[in-house]
Formats: C-alpha cells, structure tokens, sequence
C-alpha cells in the first residue's frame, strides 16, 4: 500500500505528516516505529491531520516509539505553516489534545504559536505525589541524584540546571524519562542558563529519544528558569541546530517562535 504525506522539520526535530481529510488510515504501533526507522523515513513524531469541527483541523501526534503524545511544539509549528500555505493565509488555528493552538506567520517560514498556559498542579503534570515542583530531586540507581523542576505544557517536563553531553544524555535521559515519579514518563531537558535572555539546552524526549530540538522542552524551559528568576520572562533557546524565541506573557501564556523547512511531499509504503 503506497500513501502520500509530507516531510517537515523544526530545528531538524522532524516529522512525517499524512492528510487523514479524505483517505483516512490508521498506522499500527509497529507500522509506525518501522517508518520512524531512520534506516526508512525515519522521524522522531508522525502528525495525522482530521477534519474537526468546523474549520479547525483536528491534529493528533504520534512518537516514534508508536504510543500518541497529547503536544508537540515544533510540530505544531510546521503544520500550521503548511495549513497556513494550503488556505492562502497567515493565520490558523488548529485542535490539539491539549487545546486549540493559535499561529500567525511572524516572518518568512518562521510560526509563532500560543501554546496555552504553562500546568504547575503535580497530580495534572503528573507527578507520582505532591511535592515542591520546583525543587524535586530523584534517584537514578547508579548514577546519583538530579534535581530540577518539573511542569506540565501538554506533555510533562523535568528541567536539570546543569549541563550535560549528548552521550551522556543517550544514558541518564531515558532512565529519568522511565522514572517512577512520572507516572506518564517525561521529557528530560538539561538546561545552562546563559545569560537573562539566553539559555542552552539538550533534550531527551518522551517516547522519541535524544533529540534535535523540542519546542514544549524549550516552553516549559523558559517557564522554570523565569519562575526562578534565572532569566527573564523572554529568552532564546538554543539548541545545536538553531533556536527558539520563548516568551511567557503576564496573561500567563506562553509564546514560541521560530522557523520551519520547506514542505516536501513524498511517497509512503507500507
């Protein structure tokens, strides 16, 4: 069976969209995780596109790993530039799990997206118990103890202040992501604050692994840095193939801004 979709990317955080409007299809978990294979298609989310209520599309994302994720913010990005191309418009509103998501053009090939408001309550993040979010230190057998700060932006987050290598990520990343205190697992995010307005990151995400970019890991950045006044309430979030604007308005939402690739069509076979 021969499908046709699209190839995007934010920040080389990458993505296999296919149009559900008129051929609707279902992938199986393995189907899903073989054309997430790099040796295949290879990407770290599939985005379905449904045709919703109204003139809303409804979008769900799926993880490499197979299982559905409620947010993706650099997903959330390219498909709204692609909607935004296909309607001849600079604005669009698309349906998530975790709320209708709003995004406006900001400059050529670059989105900026309200992803709502940042979730602090630990049993809605979700945490296995009530304690300080932030502040909360967990062990990892073998490897010592990691604090951090831990929030919900559609999809939970620990944030580390500290730095880490990319190697060493590959094995502290998905023994935290695993952890028993996040009962949904995480996204694990290694963060060194730069200065006020810039923070440096790596990022192990949720049911994709070690990854190039994540726009919820930048959001959810930037919200606990803020909060403990490490910076201010705006800041780029550097990644090792580019950045994000972060910004976290007094009205409580949060803004992400940055660009998008080219949309590429191609040919799916199944």
């Amino acid at each position: 069976m021969n499908l046709k979709g699209y190839k995007m990317d934010g920040l080389g955080n990458d993505f296999l969209i296919i149009d559900q409007r008129n051929n609707p299809i279902n992938l199986s978990e393995d189907q899903i995780r073989h054309l997430a294979d790099r040796n295949n298609i290879g990407f770290d989310q599939l985005i379905y596109i449904h045709s919703g209520k109204g003139a809303i599309p409804d979008i769900h994302f799926f993880n490499s790993d197979g299982g559905e994720t409620s947010a993706c913010g650099n997903g959330s990005r390219c498909i709204s530039y692609l909607l935004m191309k296909e309607n001849n418009t600079d604005k669009i509103s698309i349906q998530t799990k975790s709320g209708i998501l709003h995004s406006s053009l900001s400059g050529p090939q670059n989105i900026t997206v309200d992803m709502g408001e940042p979730i602090f309550q630990w049993n809605k993040i979700p945490i296995a118990k009530d304690e300080n979010i932030k502040n909360i230190t967990i062990n990892v057998p073998g490897h010592g103890s990691f604090s951090g700060y831990a929030l919900s932006v559609g999809n939970p987050h620990f944030i580390i202040f500290q730095e880490i290598s990319k190697d060493e990520l590959k094995i502290i990343g998905p023994l935290i992501e695993n952890h028993e205190f996040f009962p949904e697992k995480c996204n694990v995010t290694f963060a060194k604050v730069v200065d006020q307005e810039n923070i440096k990151v790596n990022v192990w995400e949720r049911g994709a692994g070690l990854t190039l970019a994540c726009g919820t890991g930048a959001c959810a950045t930037l919200v606990a840095c803020a909060d403990k006044q490490l910076t201010n309430r705006s800041a780029d979030i550097h990644f090792s193939t580019g950045s994000l604007k972060i910004e976290w308005k007094p009205n409580n939402k949060i803004y992400m801004s940055g660009p998008v690739s080219n949309i590429q069509a191609i040919e799916i076979e199944i």
